[in-house]
């Protein structure tokens, strides 16, 4: 079965088929950096990780590529609250983001380009445009002409008459048409800027993406993910510049992933809601976010609440302590073969046909699961071998290994089992008035972001 992939353009899932054999090139719009990232941005970089890992799981060359933002209205305002130059705001964001999503335990993309770096290629591509008339200059400013493009809107879907009757024309905007955007702007006093052939000015947002990804990639490629909110206007403008300069589909599949609400609501500033994943991690392991996050169909919307949380949690405790299990039975088990290599294709292959399903992560944790119970099952067994135990080792780290989780090899966070085992100990310490211990027990607990509830029913406990 091929890999399926639903595409935005087509609004229908459809074979994946490289525009080149075994190659796979690929742009994702990364953030614009003026702050530190929400939870919201993380699930792009989490998504399209995991996309890029199963593609090259499948023995394809991934070419990655995530851009950086680092020239904006955003940007120019931090630095004037800040007293640094756009740069160095620039550089302080770059390097937090990379510091979150490294703790999310993202792959490093093939190329970070940085839009500072790429104004010689977003002038020579406006320049492109005007030439073939799609845009034109307007004291100082450039717009492009999206009524000159006859499929703009066909990414989101909408009619042109209808976006331009919704559209309204702000005081002393030069734009022929209210749905033309912006490819070039005038600089302010005191503003970064660079030289053009227009006067001093810096590149709009949506030019940025199509001049970088043509140069990494090429005039097309094959998929250009984001977020949902980047669909329109940011994706559907790319389309309409690339596809007018190169006159080439200027990506084959179009990928989304869906919105996160925080406790049912809406994430917005306006609402305060806003979960920065630098402080998130602090109390949560950053495995459990990507895990929570790998937890829905990436297309679908999903809630980030404390309750789901701990459905991550114990979800990833139910792995975690069964692959324990495992490694310390292996410690008695014998020399004997009885591997199963049968059921292992079989696990293997359900992996497989859930992510070919549109890099359906959910049902792929769903057959996680099912392999959990395999492993315990064999468990019970009164003798099991060294091999056996390895093949399910094996298939537990092949999964994680596609998902970006680590399930193997990670044992600095106490399991559940772990943690009832050391608290009935704390118990008995105390019985003996062996106090000694029991603070011990307790400290080591604290340590791991245990907390201990005295309730009627006994000691509870929950992590931090």
């Amino acid at each position: 079965m091929a890999i399926q992939i639903f595409n935005t353009l087509t609004r229908k899932k459809e074979d994946f088929i490289p525009l080149e054999p075994g190659k796979v090139r690929m742009y994702v719009c990364g953030p614009t950096v003026y702050n530190y990232i929400h939870i919201g941005n993380a699930r792009p970089a989490i998504v399209f990780d995991v996309i890029r890992r199963y593609l090259e799981y499948r023995n394809y060359e991934v070419t990655y590529i995530l851009n950086f933002t680092d020239v904006d209205d955003k940007l120019i305002q931090k630095a004037e609250e800040t007293g640094l130059t756009v740069p160095q705001v620039a550089d302080r964001f770059i390097e937090a983001y990379m510091n979150d999503v490294k703790a999310l335990n993202v792959k490093e993309a093939t190329k970070h380009p940085r839009v500072s770096e790429h104004i010689e290629e977003i002038i020579a591509f406006i320049e492109g445009l005007i030439e073939k008339g799609y845009a034109y200059e307007s004291d100082g400013d450039v717009y492009y002409r999206t009524d000159k493009f006859d499929d703009y809107g066909k990414l989101s879907h909408q009619n042109i008459d209808e976006l331009r009757s919704g559209a309204r024309i702000a005081i002393n905007e030069q734009k022929d048409n209210p749905l033309d955007f912006a490819l070039w702007k005038d600089a302010k006093a005191g503003e970064i800027s660079w030289e053009s052939p227009w006067g001093k000015g810096r590149p709009g947002w949506h030019i940025e993406c199509s001049a970088m990804s043509r140069k990494y990639l090429g005039e097309s490629f094959d998929i250009h993910g984001g977020g949902h909110d980047l669909i329109f206007p940011h994706h559907e403008n790319e389309i309409a510049q690339t596809e007018a300069l190169t006159e080439q589909a200027m990506a084959k599949y179009w990928m989304h992933n869906g919105y996160i609400n925080i406790e049912n609501e809406k994430m917005s500033k306006s609402l305060g809601n806003f979960v920065l994943v630098k402080d998130i991690r602090e109390s949560i392991p950053p495995r459990i976010i990507r895990f929570f996050m790998l937890s829905a169909h990436y297309r679908n919307p999903i809630n980030f609440s404390e309750a789901l949380l701990e459905q991550a949690r114990s979800g990833w405790d139910r792995v975690i302590t069964a692959i324990s299990n495992l490694q310390h039975r292996k410690q008695a088990a014998t020399s004997d073969t009885d591997l199963n290599i049968e059921k292992q294709a079989i696990y293997r292959d359900k992996f497989i046909e859930a992510m070919d399903d549109d890099f359906n992560t959910a049902d792929a944790l769903a057959v996680v699961f099912e392999w959990v119970r395999e492993a315990n099952q064999y468990l019970r067994n009164s003798k099991v071998s060294i091999a056996g135990i390895e093949m399910y080792l094996d298939l537990f780290q092949e999964f994680g290994d596609v998902l970006g989780l680590p399930f193997v090899g990670v044992d600095e966070e106490l399991l559940a089992e772990e943690i009832d085992d050391l608290i009935q100990e704390r118990e008995e310490a105390r019985k003996a008035r062996n106090f000694t211990r029991a603070d011990e027990i307790r400290d080591l607990l604290i340590e791991k972001g245990i907390v201990l509830e005295d309730t009627p029913q006994g000691v509870r406990w929950r992590r931090k």
